[in-house]
């Protein structure tokens, strides 16, 4: 063992200044199907965390108004309202079970993460867990629909947009209220209710307006958003938007991030499309807009550029616009919503937008991880090759190494966040909402401002990632700008 150990020792010294040697650049396009932009022809777009960010004041915003409407609406105990929104807690893609009112990160094999469990805002105990599942894995019946959605005798809802954090933040919040004060309460009645209240405060208008009314305050102001429609523009590219936001609100949106004259830069524009029924709902005609906001009754026989449309379906828009599958790209934030039906039944590319994906790789970056990361990696290898030894002392060494290894899997959670560590990994698996986006998103990306380091007619090859029973030097090859090195984005 000791032989073994200071093998490994030496190899993670050599192995460290290597990895350090070739960082990843955050603002690299990331792909999981090879893809051609030469093929594109047509560039379609999300609004919301898509074309525009916002900043951290909305999340504050929404579970204030969604809290203070479960107190005036629904009746819940004024005293919850002494709790505040805690950007750090929540991550994207976590499973919530309804009836048993847990939070939790689950892998791309539906197994849970131990020490990922929360009810409310502490931590379930793994003994616990594995009580209540029977176990650490979730059967496929009791997991979300193919929309994340916890219906059809789903008891799991999973939280895939960015807008969820808020949803997510208050349920834990109520539900730590309800356990601290030891108030009977039913959790499937607490889930309806956080939901209906997070929903209101989108359908009332309360977000909406509070962000026309202080839009510097709330959007993040940002040059590149032009930059890139400019530049696909100047290409000859035509381009589109389909949000579920109203008009007037992505008018003032634009407007700021674009500039007065964003609608020209667009051959179609499509308000409150409701996705992800846009996409499969053959019965909705589109209505027009005038310049007040007005709906029209005329028929649609054209979908002109500088009008705005409301409603309406791709079907109808395939028809109306002859546009076909692998000439689109489209980028959305929302894997289900935005992103699956489209590369599932019409063949079109898409492009995921996942604003987390730029501070984890920052993280990746930092030496502190690397270490920590080629360590555990050292530790798991180690225990692999000397389990075959049967005698006392060798056993109480890989004991030793276990409990090393399970502490580091701790401090590698925390680096990202303490309570669910990574978006997109668990101990040693993707998470499930990983494999959701290596499904439904050809290339994946923090942010559209990333296209302006590529040419248009660049080609995405996704890297040969070996499988179990292959050889990793299988996988290998020189590094390419199709995952720019950020010692070659910062030589640019």
């Amino acid at each position: 063992c000791f032989l073994s150990l200071l093998d490994s020792m030496w190899y993670m010294v050599k192995l460290v200044p290597s990895i350090m040697s070739n960082l990843l650049n955050p603002d690299a396009i990331f792909s999981n199907n090879e893809m051609s932009l030469s093929d594109i022809e047509i560039y379609g777009f999300d609004y919301d965390y898509t074309l525009v960010f916002y900043s951290k004041h909305l999340h504050t915003l929404i579970f204030n108004a969604a809290r203070d409407l479960l107190i005036n609406e629904h009746r819940y105990p004024a005293e919850i309202r002494k709790y505040e929104y805690d950007p750090n807690f929540a991550i994207r893609g976590l499973h919530y079970d309804v009836q048993r009112a847990v939070l939790m990160k689950i892998d791309a094999f539906h197994y849970i993460q131990l020490g990922t469990v929360y009810r409310g805002l502490s931590v379930v105990p793994d003994e616990e867990v594995i009580e209540m599942y029977e176990g650490s894995h979730v059967p496929l019946e009791q997991m979300s629909d193919f929309y994340g959605k916890s219906s059809h005798g789903n008891t799991m809802k999973q939280f895939m947009d960015i807008f969820s954090l808020p949803e997510m933040t208050l349920l834990s919040c109520v539900n730590e209220y309800f356990l601290k004060n030891n108030i009977d309460y039913e959790p499937v009645h607490l889930y309806k209710d956080v939901k209906d209240s997070i929903r209101d405060v989108h359908i009332k208008g309360i977000m909406y307006r509070a962000i026309e009314a202080d839009i510097e305050k709330y959007i993040c102001y940002a040059e590149q958003t032009r930059a890139v429609l400019a530049k696909l523009a100047d290409h000859g590219k035509k381009m589109f938007l389909i949000t579920n936001s109203p008009s007037s609100f992505v008018d003032k949106g634009m407007s700021y991030i674009v500039g007065k004259d964003w609608r020209d830069l667009f051959d179609v524009v499509i308000v409150q499309a409701e996705k992800p029924n846009f996409f499969n709902d053959k019965r909705r005609p589109f209505r027009k807009m005038n310049e007040k906001g007005v709906l029209l009754w005329d028929k649609i026989h054209k979908l002109q550029k500088g009008q705005i449309y409301k409603q309406g379906n791709l079907y109808e828009f395939l028809k109306l616009t002859g546009w076909r599958g692998s000439r689109v790209l489209y980028f959305g934030d929302h894997i289900y919503s935005d992103l699956a039906d489209l590369t599932l039944k019409h063949g079109w590319r898409t492009g995921a937008i996942i604003p987390e994906l730029r501070s984890e790789l920052k993280i990746m970056n930092t030496e502190q991880y690397i270490q920590t990361m080629t360590w555990l990696q050292t530790l798991t290898g180690l225990l692999e090759q000397m389990q075959v030894h049967r005698d006392a002392e060798s056993q109480l060494v890989l004991q030793e190494w276990k409990k090393e290894r399970k502490e580091m899997r701790e401090m590698t959670k925390s680096f990202f966040n303490a309570q669910f560590g990574s978006l997109f990994r668990t101990d040693q698996n993707p998470t499930y909402f990983l494999r959701r986006l290596s499904r439904f998103a050809d290339i994946y990306m923090a942010s559209l401002s990333c296209l302006l380091n590529y040419d248009v007619s660049h080609t995405f090859y996704p890297r040969r990632t070996p499988l179990q029973h292959e050889l990793p030097a299988w996988s290998e090859r020189p590094p390419t700008f199709g995952t720019p090195l950020l010692q070659e984005a910062q030589a640019k």
